[in-house]
């Protein structure tokens, strides 16, 4: 078990007590673990000496030297530096398995059981563990072997092909949806696996893929297609099954209005003097706003286009129809609302000073979150943690001599 337990009087994170070997690398599988450490896990990110998770090396932007990719998915875990193709790197591995609750990789299908660490001799020498993989398209089917990366697995999945402006081209989403997916899953699943194990005593494998995340994002719009047999097709920012609820030109930027009932489509017309409208048979009902939304927009565009984005909210917001601005980064990091919720947070990293994150967006009443740890540097833990599964001083060393292992004092 990892050593994070509560300090002093503090309850005990929710995953305090539980330690994670991290065996992944770039975006879909650092996301996993970040959530897990995120949540009190004891997680140590295993990674090759001189080099480290790919996304080290990824950029532009970098910081001090720093990949800010990198930085922004690898708080609260610990790097240990660890040769695998060596036979020390290969015992330090066993060793802390031997110590481990859950196990992440993301190699592709087949590389975890040619290094000699697949789930079944991993189970044989840890049989309780949770042995979680996340890779592109499952570890079974003619895909499982294919190179997957964010855009590739948005475009199989269906995911851009509903995506982007009405006509336009299929259209990536602005963060990589299917990395970023295919790790909440996972996260998610490790949890409940262990779960179960608290009920059962039993580890368990977990497999969940990119490709299944996003089929299981696309929620109604494959619903729409497998009880309708309509394909779905990219709308800009629309609905498809309730108007208005898209982007509008307001007369200096942008607003988003969703009208989710006909109770809100008279609350919205009363707050924009457009009582005729909120009666005109063509548009009582969201069904006739769907069968006349050309009609309808062509309204909506002029007048909501009159107004000041300021102006527009204000009214709606008083008549409580949802809405807001769009924001850019900068503006949404600096909004009240943001700040208030601890949605942007700043750790000390260890050669970079004060650095800004995107923070954590849940809270816990009773086993409150710990403040984050820095993402670390390559190597910073190896010699703590190596030390905390029975290495001395000297067997550290010689580790580091033969190129087993690398140590960075922060």
């Amino acid at each position: 078990m990892g050593s994070d337990g509560p300090v002093g009087n503090a309850p005990p994170t929710p995953l305090a007590g539980v330690r994670v070997v991290d065996l992944t690398r770039v975006m879909t599988g650092p996301f996993c673990t970040m959530m897990l450490g995120d949540l009190g896990a004891d997680v140590v990110k295993v990674e090759l000496p001189g080099r480290g998770d790919d996304t080290r090396a990824w950029g532009p932007p970098f910081v001090g030297g720093e990949s800010v990719y990198f930085l922004s998915v690898n708080r609260n875990k610990r790097s240990v530096a660890l040769d695998l193709k060596t036979d020390g790197g290969r015992e330090a591995l066993w060793r802390l398995i031997e110590g481990a609750d859950v196990l992440v990789e993301n190699f592709s299908p087949g590389t975890i059981d040619r290094l000699g660490f697949g789930y079944g001799a991993v189970r044989a020498r840890r049989p309780g563990i949770v042995f979680a993989a996340i890779s592109g398209f499952g570890q079974t089917g003619p895909d499982r072997s294919r190179t997957a990366y964010d855009l590739i697995v948005q475009g199989m999945s269906g995911m851009m092909s509903v995506t982007g402006p009405v006509g336009g081209p299929p259209t990536r989403l602005g963060v990589p949806i299917a990395d970023i997916g295919a790790g909440m899953f996972a996260a998610f699943a490790v949890v409940s696996a262990l779960f179960a194990r608290s009920r059962t005593g039993e580890g368990q494998y977990v497999d969940t893929s990119m490709l299944g995340g996003q089929v299981a994002l696309l929620t109604y719009q494959a619903g729409t297609y497998l009880e309708t047999g309509t394909i779905p097709v990219p709308m800009g920012n629309a609905h498809p099954i309730i108007a208005p609820y898209d982007t509008f030109r307001a007369a200096d930027g942008h607003v988003n209005i969703a009208v989710g009932n006909d109770a809100i489509w008279e609350r919205f017309c009363d707050a924009l003097g457009l009582d005729d409208l909120a009666h005109d048979s063509r548009f009582v009902t969201n069904a006739d706003r769907i069968a006349n939304k050309r009609a309808l927009y062509a309204i909506l565009e002029e007048t909501l286009g009159a107004l000041p984005t300021a102006d527009l909210v204000a009214r709606l917001d008083a008549a409580a129809v949802p809405c807001g601005p769009i924001r850019d980064v900068a503006e949404m990091a600096a909004d009240p609302q943001t700040r208030s919720q601890g949605l942007i947070q700043e750790v000390a990293h260890p050669t970079l000073g004060p650095l800004g994150l995107a923070g954590v967006p849940y809270h816990f009443g009773g086993t409150p979150l710990r403040p984050p740890t820095p993402p670390p540097l390559l190597g910073q833990h190896t010699a703590a943690v190596l030390a905390e599964v029975g290495y001395g001083a000297d067997e550290i060393a010689a580790l580091v001599g033969e190129g087993a292992a690398q140590v960075r004092e922060a």
